[in-house]
């Protein structure tokens, strides 16, 4: 009967685990270089732009963060939350996953890329932006398969240990629930001797409690 108690918090200690490894991957794979762009500008001549995954798709490095956020709630919250926390993360893996697995399908978007050039993103330095001529034309664009594909990996590790957090989110620990329990009986008892302050069974539960009745 122990053994089962502790293999459920065994998995839900695993898959917190791999959330956050999977947070780690997902935020270094949203700083690699996604896409390859080649301009040419009949004034300022070829150029090309390198657009890193945190530019092509700005929600990687918030979900990086979202699943930061819920490793750090499963280690603090209860099986309620944890389910709570598995399912968030389970979403949010999904989301994570469109832009990358597109990208490695179908290419990119020229016109997509364009609007990042010209704006301005691709810099990721608002002090010191590098912005493309609106006239300009792309004449190439290559997808670097390393950045989208960690990506994904990372995407499919949130997703499973989501779905494990989800399914198995594990017991909550004897401590926490016998003081639970306590902190149940003594706002009881509290009542009771708001109700009732003269009951000689309210205040000897009172007494058992180690609360002294005449302080109520």
């Amino acid at each position: 009967m122990m053994a089962e108690p502790k293999n459920r918090n065994r998995r839900a200690r695993f898959a917190t685990a791999l959330l956050a490894l999977a947070a780690v991957l997902l935020w270094g794979a949203s700083r690699l270089t996604w896409l390859t762009v080649e301009i040419f500008d009949d004034k300022s001549g070829a150029a090309t732009h390198s657009l890193v995954g945190a530019t092509w798709s700005t929600e990687q490095s918030a979900i990086a963060l979202l699943l930061v956020a819920s490793v750090v709630a499963a280690l603090a919250l209860r099986r309620v939350g944890r389910r709570l926390i598995g399912l968030v993360s389970t979403i949010g893996a999904v989301i994570a996953s469109w832009a990358p697995m597109q990208l490695l399908a179908q290419g990119g978007d020229p016109a997509r890329a364009k609007t990042i050039l010209t704006s301005g993103a691709a810099s990721q330095r608002s002090s010191a932006p590098v912005t493309v001529a609106q006239w300009a034309e792309i004449t190439n664009m290559k997808v670097s398969v390393l950045g989208p594909t960690l990506a994904l990996v990372a995407c499919a590790g949130a997703l499973f240990a989501a779905i494990v957090l989800l399914v198995r989110p594990g017991a909550d620990s004897p401590r926490k629930n016998r003081y639970e329990t306590k902190r149940t009986r003594e706002e009881k008892i509290s009542a009771d001797l708001a109700a009732e302050p003269n009951s000689q069974r309210v205040l000897w539960d009172a007494i058992d409690a180690d609360i002294d009745p005449t302080e109520k």
